[in-house]
């Protein structure tokens, strides 16, 4: 779980979003993300976060996934310490799977 003051979210409440113009980053290692990742998002490996803050900025919301939880909440407690209005996934690709919803393989994030 995720230290108190990081804002999350469950998978029930991100597929509602999904469908819509949601911007979704995973932060695994790609070779992890090209095995499945949640359709749309966008893979920006943690230790590639630090150089990459710009690709989280946005004029909404950024949610943040990985396989379980743990490095999206790493990831989101660093870029919001940079002004970015970021929402990390509670138990990441793992209870997306778990859930029953489909991931999409390859390195693109449809």
């Amino acid at each position: 779980m995720a230290d108190v003051g990081i804002p999350e979210i469950d998978v029930d409440e991100l597929a509602g979003l999904v469908g819509g113009r949601v911007r979704l980053i995973d932060v695994r290692e790609p070779d992890e993300y090209s095995s499945g990742h949640v359709a749309g998002a966008v893979s920006i490996p943690l230790g590639t976060v630090p150089d990459r803050i710009d690709d989280f900025r946005s004029d909404a919301t950024t949610y943040v996934i990985c396989r379980s939880g743990a490095r999206s909440g790493r990831a989101v407690e660093f870029v919001a310490a940079h002004g970015v209005d970021a929402v990390n996934i509670a138990g990441g690709t793992l209870a997306w799977i778990e859930s029953g919803r489909e991931v999409v393989a390859g390195d693109t994030p449809t």
